[in-house]
């Protein structure tokens, strides 16, 4: 039995949506972040050194990474449902965008969250001010375009097909669903209606619902 250790409103959530469409059994073991940090538990360093989330546990296996879970599921269960064909064009594209939601996708992002909060509550009162200043001039300079360059080319490849690796659905568009939610959920995607299409029609998945019913309340919903 498959054993999914689930972090509240993280990247686990793709794991749990993978696993139902793959109409695979698994068991959740939850984790809280802290309501003030945010942070994972201590408790999840016992399941890895790292102690972040998905891990996943499958017999002797602990692995974690979202996109090596996906890779590890997809090989060992899939049977071809979810990945393109070897030899087919849309192999490589699989790949890519595989790789392209966590190396390409999500670091502006991520950097966008943390100069969002530079300058609130954590940071000492006196301090704010300048770090404000600070904030708002690396978000203009250099995160906001990033931002803007990586969803006008993901607006543009949808473009040209239904889903990312090509016109059938995979467990790529699986991966991209973490990066495309944090920015609608960011308001970012308002002029994008192809990739505010993707993101309406993977919600109304069945496998996807199913998993956010397991995996409990979804943040990046709201």
């Amino acid at each position: 039995m498959i054993t999914v250790h689930h972090l509240n409103n993280s990247r686990s959530q793709r794991i749990l949506w993978l696993l139902e469409e793959l109409g695979l059994q698994y068991t959740i073991k939850a984790y809280e972040r802290d309501p003030e940090t945010m942070l994972a538990p201590e408790s999840l360093t016992q399941v890895h050194p790292l102690g972040k989330s998905p891990v996943i546990t499958d017999g002797e296996h602990n692995l974690a990474e979202s996109g090596a879970i996906i890779e590890y599921l997809v090989d060992r269960y899939d049977n071809g449902r979810l990945r393109p064909p070897a030899d087919s064009p849309e192999a490589l594209r699989y790949r890519y965008w595989l790789h392209y939601a966590e190396g390409s996708a999500m670091p502006p992002l991520l950097l966008k969250l943390v100069f969002d909060r530079l300058s609130g509550p954590a940071m000492p009162l006196i301090m704010r001010p300048a770090a404000a200043l600070i904030a708002a001039g690396v978000k203009r300079k250099f995160i906001s375009p990033q931002i803007k360059r990586h969803l006008d080319f993901m607006e543009s490849e949808l473009s040209e097909r239904d889903w990312f690796a090509g016109d059938a659905f995979s467990a790529a568009d699986i991966q991209m669903s973490f990066p495309l939610e944090a920015a609608e959920s960011r308001g970012t995607l308002e002029s994008r209606p192809r990739l505010l299409d993707f993101v309406q029609r993977i919600q109304q998945r069945p496998a996807y619902r199913k998993a956010i019913e397991k995996g409990g309340p979804y943040e990046l919903l709201s």
